[in-house]
């Protein structure tokens, strides 16, 4: 990505010092990491996800003093830069499409472990948004991980997990969010699951209406970009990981869609920049 002279964010709280490092023990190294991966991208009841992952590795508070590397610090001037991306595209689409003023979420970065208005989470649950206090959560040890964990990685494959829960953020101010949680409060798992896929589908097509409207705004993707979110939306679909950490699929449990799905709506978003366009709701599950 192109992203010399952009403007940082000020919605940045910085908890890296304070949060400590919680160390899992129980459960396995592996349990551990696929757990953390399953939850990629989670919105919703994080709080849920977060006690989950918690208890199952029996964590330990243990803190750890955090220094600040140089790697560090490049990926926290990084995702400030992003985060001020989508603070400008999504207040321009707000304006142009009469939805009033864009108010930008704030972002935690922390380091461990952090507590947030949905409660304690973990390094292991993966960046998330908490609608209860409109913020993102991310532990940049994600994204230097990335690779090795998932196989995929790249500056705009960051920027598109931080755009992603941005548009938890978006479909949280118009109210959608808040609909869907009631709604999955009110049917049985596997609905809920599959109303939780919907929704995880429509703020990756809002990741990619973000990245066309960045691009235009700013001529901010360079080639290759684009091919490594979508590499990424592969290995994030709930069939590719089922696979991998347990040899099968199971559709009765998914709850962020299939890898082709993922690419589908991540895709139409990057195509279209069209914020109306990504409606994934009314169509019928089989076709998503």
């Amino acid at each position: 990505m192109r992203l010399d002279g952009r403007r940082r964010s000020g919605n940045i709280e910085d908890r890296r010092g304070i949060s400590g490092r919680a160390i899992g023990v129980g459960g396995g190294i592996l349990g551990a990491v696929i757990i953390g991966i399953i939850t990629l991208l989670s919105g919703g009841n994080i709080g849920d996800v977060a006690r989950n992952v918690m208890g199952s590795q029996g964590v330990s508070q243990q803190r750890q003093e955090y220094v600040e590397t140089p790697e560090d610090k490049e990926l926290a001037d990084f995702v400030s830069v992003i985060l001020a991306g989508t603070e400008d595209v999504w207040t321009e689409i707000f304006r142009q499409n009469g939805w009033g003023e864009y108010e930008p979420p704030k972002m935690v970065l922390f380091h461990g472990s952090v507590q947030s208005g949905c409660g304690g989470a973990t390094s292991q649950t993966g960046p998330f948004y908490c609608s209860a206090d409109k913020t993102v959560y991310i532990d940049l040890d994600f994204l230097k991980d990335m690779e090795t964990d998932i196989g995929g990685g790249g500056d705009f494959a960051y920027a598109y997990v931080i755009a992603h829960e941005v548009g938890h953020h978006v479909q949280n101010l118009l109210g959608i969010l808040p609909e869907t949680h009631r709604k999955r409060a009110e049917v049985s798992e596997s609905e809920a699951n599959k109303i939780s896929v919907r929704t995880e589908l429509q703020a990756d097509y809002l990741a990619g209406v973000w990245g066309h409207t960045d691009n235009r705004m700013f001529q901010s993707l360079e080639p290759g970009d684009v091919e490594e979110a979508l590499d990424v939306a592969a290995k994030i679909g709930d069939d590719y990981l089922q696979k991998k950490a347990y040899g099968r699929e199971m559709p009765e449990s998914f709850n962020h869609g299939r890898s082709e799905w993922r690419v589908r709506w991540l895709k139409k978003g990057l195509d279209s920049g069209d914020p109306n366009g990504g409606d994934t709701f009314s169509i019928p599950y089989s076709s998503l």
